[in-house]
């Protein structure tokens, strides 16, 4: 089970011309802000990357105006696991559970996840807040993950499996946010 004080929310490459072209687009905004949302209301550390941002753009606007405070790391590795910046990161924020969204799922994400899996951590990916070009590579990707041992979640499931309890401001607050 995840909990507040050992998650990371983890935002892959949702950036510029990339992001315009995926799959089911508006339902991937949605899901990554309400994840954003979520996480702020819950007092989780967020990191996002971005894929070669001089090339592809930066974080998608509709995405960054909800990442107050939070600085993109640039990469040119597919794994955000191959950044010394990502990795010391990370290492910085001493969580082990880490919440997966963003872009592409067969390629960044599904590598990111499994580089993270052999480095120990427990991985959750939000299913209904990733995305691929097409969706068969998006499945590809989901289906390569799950064998490979990363946890299955959606937003929803995320969220409250987190907060815990159906009381008090957080849960007012993330209820709206779902809905």
């Amino acid at each position: 089970m995840l909990t507040i004080d050992d998650t990371v929310l983890l935002v892959i490459d949702v950036q510029g011309r990339l992001a315009e072209v995926m799959h089911d687009r508006e339902t991937l905004f949605a899901n990554v802000q309400r994840m954003i949302q979520g996480a702020y209301v819950l007092d989780l550390p967020i990191v996002v990357t971005e894929q070669v941002p001089d090339k592809l753009g930066e974080t998608r606007p509709e995405i960054a105006e909800y990442l107050d405070g939070v600085t993109p790391i640039a990469k040119r590795s597919f794994s955000c696991c191959g950044n010394e910046t990502f990795m010391e990161t990370m290492a910085d924020l001493s969580r082990k559970q880490i919440l997966v969204t963003g872009i592409e799922t067969h390629v960044c994400v599904y590598q990111t996840v499994v580089d993270l899996l052999y480095q120990g951590y427990e991985v959750q990916l939000v299913t209904d807040a990733v995305s691929s070009r097409t969706p068969e590579n998006r499945q590809l990707g989901i289906d390569r993950m799950k064998a490979a041992g990363v946890g299955l979640t959606g937003t929803e499931m995320a969220l409250f499996e987190l907060l815990r309890i159906a009381d008090g401001s957080a849960f007012r607050a993330i209820s709206k946010i779902v809905k």
